[in-house]
Parts: structure tokens; C-alpha cells; sequence
């Protein structure tokens, strides 16, 4: 070997080593996170997901299977190590079918499993055999412990559309004549009353309308919806539920984006939701509608590019609502991946941890830049292949294997632990963390702290907090190698190991 040969050798050796070292010192310098339970900020109503489109089928499996995905879903109990058997969703979302699955192929939708059925039938009278699939999940859901539910609707139903499809011949305007809006109000009374009457489940909120942005030609059922169009069905919706004495409330608008709350978008007409729908001096202004809950919905589709894109939007959706009515809440209501997200794409089931922490990543910026009330996701059990589901099944209408994701457990770290009536609290991480940390106080005294580690390597992380809470904390993690595994209990005073790719919930 010659000297010059050598030198260099010695040289990258000598680099590598230093290399080596920094890496170390970089895991080894704890992340330190400062709590403040004292200031605390908006309150939390649940976490939840849809049953729309495969309970309908799945709640017609057999009792261990379909039982396995409930308890997956819905359950708080914990198994022999101390792990919990499922993720506490505490809201579940029933999709109120508008009735193309009795159309079958000539419904215009393809795909059976994107059809629904109807209560309402072809000549105007009920059957309320139907949907008896998800009746099943509601009752499962209750047994369970859920205590929120939503009647949601994406068409209204096809005896009464103007094409008698429940999907739109294409344009911004509702697939519905106006002189069925009070039909179709009816309708939704209707079924609020018989669900409570024969599964004892009392809708909390009914949302008469889905992404009313975009124009729904076909694929699924859907229907767009004008801005005035929504406001006059809302002003009739309240009045019946009212005189029905009802206490359920009227949610809107499950916008397709959550930049059509703030801004025109694609369409001035289905634009601008929050102005349009909560500023008194507004033409569409329905914060005086009977039943009417005070809060918007939209969805995070299309805006979660990247972490800039993200907050931006977030920031600017949070803006409006101080600036037109600072008391209304805004909620989460559905979410799956979508789009390009700087080239993380929809397509493909992943039921690793590259879906879970994007995910994640997205629910503490609801949270904690949007100020959102409640996150939702949209399918809680999918048969396809793509990013869309919590708990897998093969596509059968009978029987067929479950498959368990990351993601279902990824968001058990928060649906889990963050009970109904939690509120954030102030969390000092300081600039560029290395950890991405929120923490929330439930009712009872609890604390909960959420921790992402989007990296490969450990981290250890330092935790300061004043007041009389306990030295002992408990400890969640969801990673390759766990789902939601209770880790034991350490002492909050010492530095806390924190997995690469992983999701921790620390509970004080």
C-alpha cells in the first residue's frame, strides 16, 4: 500500500468515525418538551370513522368476525400484558344510503361495494329491514362505549333526485327538485326517529351533505350542493327536527378541502363556507336555524402536500374563524391519502408505518394548528387496495380473512387515550424538534402526550412539568414491531427512549 493510499484511508476512516460519533451525540442529547397544564386551549369531542361502504356487508360475517373488527375499532379494554384490544373510537359515523344499490348496474356506479340501499323505497314507503349490516356496527358501536353518532348523507335518496339517480348529470346545483327539500327533510326525520326507536341509538348530528364542491357525476353516490341550497335545506331541516323535539343537530358542510371554508376555490357559489354560513350580515347565514350546531366541517384532502402546505392552509382556516366568529368550532370529519402528496401517493394498501406516521403527522396538525374539535377517518374498514382503511378484509360479501394496519393502531395513540372533554395544553418544544409532541388534558386529571419520531434512529426525550402529578407515567407504542403495545411504566424524570418510525403515547 502506498503512504499517499494510506493517508487517505486513514483520513475517511477518521471521518466515518467522526460521522458515527455525531450521530450518537445526536441521539444522545435528549429532546426536552416543557408542559403547561394550566393553559389549555379548544375542547375535544372524539375521534371516529365511517362505516360507509363495507359494514354493510361485514355486518351480515359471522359473530367472530365481524365482533374481531369491532372490538379493533370501538373497544377500551386491554388484554393480559396491558395492551389495549382496540383503538376507543368515540364517534362513529352511519352513512345513510340514498338507495343505488337496488339499481345495480344501472345505477351508474360500477362497483357494488360503492352502492348503498335505502330506507325509503321506489313507491314512497319505508323498509326498515335495510341497512341492517351497519344497524348491526351502530348497536356494536354502543356496546362498545361510543357515545357520539352521525347520520351522514352523500345523495339524498332516489325516489326523490331529479335524475332518479344518486349521483348528478354534472353541474353545482343539487341533484334534488325544490319542492322535495321538505321530502327530504322529512326523510332524514324519519330515520333519526326509527334508528333511535329500534337500535336505542339517538343520532347526536345529522349532515344532510358531503363535499358539496365537487360535482359527482358517477363512482359513488353524491350530489354538489349551492351554498343558498344548503341554507334553505338547513332552515327546513331545523324547524322539523324541532318540532319533532328532537335534540339532534344540523352538521355542515363536510367541505371536499378545507380551503372552500376560507376562500372561493374552484366555485364562488360553494365557496367561502365559514363567511357564507356564520356571519350574520350574510344572505345564507344559518346561526339562527333551530338544531343548528355551531361549528363547520370540512376535510383534509388535497392540502396536506407537504408540512409547509399543511400549515398554511391550517393557519389561514383558523384566521377566518377568529375573524368571523371566534366562538364556532371547527371538526375534522373525514380524511384518508389522497393526491400527490410530494409524490406519497393513494394507491397501494400499506399496512406499515409509512402511512401511519404521514397520518399522524396530519391529525397534530388538525389539532394543534387548525384548532379542530374532532378527527375522522373516513373508512374504517376497506376491501381495497389502497390508503383508505383502518382494518383490511378481502372483498367478500360473506366471509374473509381481517387484515390490522399500523395506521389503525397510529391513531389509537390518540383515540385511545384522548378522551371525550380533553383540551391541548400548552407544549414548549422549542424551534425544528426532532420529535413532533402534543399534549392534552383529560377530564379526569389526566395527562396525554402524543410523540412522532419520523425518523429512523431512537430519541430520547426529557419531559418538564410542574404540579402535583405523579413521577410515574405509562407508556404506548405503536411501531413495526407494536401495535399500541403498553411498554410498561418509567419514571418522567428520567429521558424516555423514543423508537424510530414509531408513534408513543405517554399517559401521566
Amino acid at each position: 500500500m502506498t503512504k499517499m493510499l494510506f493517508v487517505n484511508l486513514l483520513i475517511a476512516v477518521l471521518l466515518i468515525a467522526c460521522n458515527i460519533n455525531k450521530e450518537s451525540n445526536q441521539q444522545e442529547k435528549p429532546v426536552e418538551i416543557h408542559l403547561n397544564p394550566e393553559v389549555t386551549y379548544q375542547e375535544i369531542h372524539n375521534f371516529g370513522a365511517s362505516d360507509a361502504w363495507s359494514c354493510q356487508f361485514v355486518g351480515n360475517w359471522p359473530d367472530e368476525q365481524k365482533n374481531r373488527i369491532a372490538d379493533l375499532l370501538f373497544s377500551l379494554e386491554t388484554d393480559e400484558t396491558g395492551s389495549p384490544k382496540g383503538i376507543g373510537l368515540s364517534c362513529w359515523r352511519f352513512n345513510i344510503g340514498a338507495g343505488s344499490a337496488w339499481q345495480g348496474n344501472e345505477s351508474g356506479i360500477d362497483d357494488p361495494w360503492r352502492r348503498a340501499e335505502s330506507f325509503l323505497q321506489e313507491d314512497g314507503s319505508y323498509n326498515w329491514e335495510k341497512q341492517a349490516g351497519q344497524r348491526w356496527f351502530l348497536r356494536a358501536a354502543k356496546e362498545r362505549g361510543v357515545k357520539t353518532f352521525i347520520g351522514f348523507v352523500n345523495s339524498p335518496p332516489v325516489a326523490l333526485t331529479k335524475n332518479g339517480k344518486a349521483h348528478s348529470d354534472g353541474g353545482n346545483s343539487m341533484n334534488l327538485p325544490p319542492e322535495n327539500l321538505s321530502a327530504f327533510s322529512k326523510y332524514l326525520v324519519d330515520i333519526t326517529q326509527n334508528i333511535q326507536q329500534n337500535e336505542g341509538v339517538l343520532f347526536d348530528y345529522l349532515s344532510p351533505v358531503n363535499e358539496p364542491q365537487w360535482d359527482w357525476k358517477g363512482g359513488q353516490e353524491g350530489s354538489p350542493w349551492k351554498n343558498s341550497e344548503i341554507a334553505r335545506l338547513c332552515r327546513i331541516l331545523g324547524s322539523d327536527l324541532k318540532n319533532t323535539g328532537l335534540p339532534t343537530q344540523i352538521e355542515i358542510t363536510e367541505a371536499g378541502q378545507l380551503n372552500h371554508l376560507y376562500e372561493a376555490a374552484n366555485d364562488a357559489e360553494r365557496g367561502n363556507q365559514i363567511r357564507e354560513f356564520f356571519s350574520p350580515s350574510s344572505e345564507n347565514f344559518v346561526g339562527d336555524v333551530p338544531n343548528m350546531a355551531h361549528k363547520i366541517a370540512g376535510h383534509s384532502y388535497f392540502t396536506t402536500t407537504n408540512d409547509q402546505v399543511i400549515k398554511e392552509v391550517r393557519t389561514r382556516l383558523k384566521d377566518e374563524i377568529y375573524r368571523v366568529d371566534p366562538e364556532l368550532e371547527f371538526w375534522m370529519t373525514e380524511f384518508c391519502i389522497l393526491g400527490d402528496n410530494d409524490g406519497f401517493r393513494g394507491n397501494g394498501r400499506d399496512l406499515g408505518m409509512e402511512t401511519a406516521l404521514f397520518v399522524a403527522n396530519v391529525i397534530h396538525a388538525d389539532l394543534m394548528i387548525a384548532g379542530a374539535s374532532a378527527w375522522h377517518w373516513w373508512l374504517a374498514v376497506s376491501p381495497y387496495d389502497y390508503k383508505d382503511g383502518l382494518v383490511y378484509i378481502d372483498k367478500s360479501e360473506t366471509v374473509g380473512n381481517i387484515y390490522e394496519s399500523k395506521l389503525l393502531w397510529a391513531l389509537g395513540n390518540f383515540s385511545r387515550f384522548i378522551r371525550p372533554g380533553a383540551t391541548p395544553i400548552m407544549t414548549f418544544v422549542g424551534e425544528n424538534p426532532v420529535l413532533t409532541t402534543s399534549s392534552y388534558k383529560n377530564k379526569n386529571g389526566q395527562l396525554v402526550i402524543v410523540v412522532l419520531n419520523k425518523h429512523d434512529n431512537a430519541q430520547k426525550l426529557n419531559i418538564k412539568l410542574d404540579g402535583d402529578y405523579s413521577s410515574k407515567a405509562k407508556v404506548y407504542e405503536t411501531s413495526e414491531e407494536n401495535n399500541l403495545k403498553f411498554r410498561g411504566e418509567f419514571d418522567r424524570n428520567e429521558s424516555l427512549k423514543i423508537a424510530g418510525k414509531s408513534v408513543t403515547t405517554i399517559v401521566i
